[in-house]
């Protein structure tokens, strides 16, 4: 890994904390006037956007770590890419609290959840436009990584802006369905024998690594 990804990752690593730090300030502490343990219950829409909200930021970092096993140099255009891929990363605190609010009044769900969606929609779309970029005739990327793994990365990143534009589509009719479907892939992308090891880690396994041609 060059001296530049190693740059890049680092101020990514940066924005990845930064952005779940702010998640936790956006609950608010109950006023002292007010019977705490009632306040803590209807806190409860709060913690749950929180929840989705870090899960979605962890399986981010995770996948973002991942790709760049296997980019091993940067020019300038990944390096926009890569920052305007943690644009709406950095953004992500405040749809999270429009989310809890709408479900803590009982109102607009609908439209806050097709927000909360179509953010997390713009983020995988980045992450793929990213990697294609990177992995286009190797421009970016180690060329001991063979075309079929390539391909393979390609597959498991487009699964990400699909489903969420579906879920932000689901959120207009049904929000609790749409906040499920997030939780459920981002829980695929966590989940090391699912998501990370069997796709990912798989493929950075060196025992996996041919020859291109022989794996092709």
């Amino acid at each position: 890994m060059s001296a530049d990804t190693n740059r890049l990752e680092a101020f990514s690593d940066g924005v990845f904390p930064i952005a779940i730090t702010l998640l936790v300030l956006e609950i608010k502490v109950p006023p002292p006037s007010t019977a705490i343990g009632a306040e803590l219950l209807n806190l409860c829409p709060s913690y749950l956007a929180y929840v989705v909200s870090f899960l979605v930021i962890g399986a981010i970092w995770i996948n973002h770590h991942a790709m760049f096993k296997h980019i091993v140099r940067v020019d300038g255009m990944l390096l926009l890419l890569n920052v305007l891929h943690l644009m709406p990363i950095a953004f992500l605190p405040f749809p999270t609290t429009v989310l809890a609010e709408a479900f803590h009044r009982g109102t607009d769900e609908p439209i806050a959840a097709a927000f909360y969606g179509g953010i997390l929609t713009v983020l995988g779309i980045f992450v793929n436009v990213m990697w294609r970029y990177a992995a286009h005739e190797y421009r970016l990327i180690d060329t001991h990584l063979t075309a079929k793994k390539v391909r393979k990365i390609r597959r498991l990143f487009l699964v990400r802006p699909i489903v969420y534009a579906i879920a932000t589509v689901v959120a207009l009719v049904v929000p609790w369905l749409a906040v499920l479907l997030f939780i459920l892939l981002n829980l695929f992308y966590l989940w090391p024998r699912w998501g990370h090891k069997t796709a990912l880690s798989r493929i950075n396994d060196p025992t996996v690594s041919r020859d291109r041609s022989e794996n092709d």
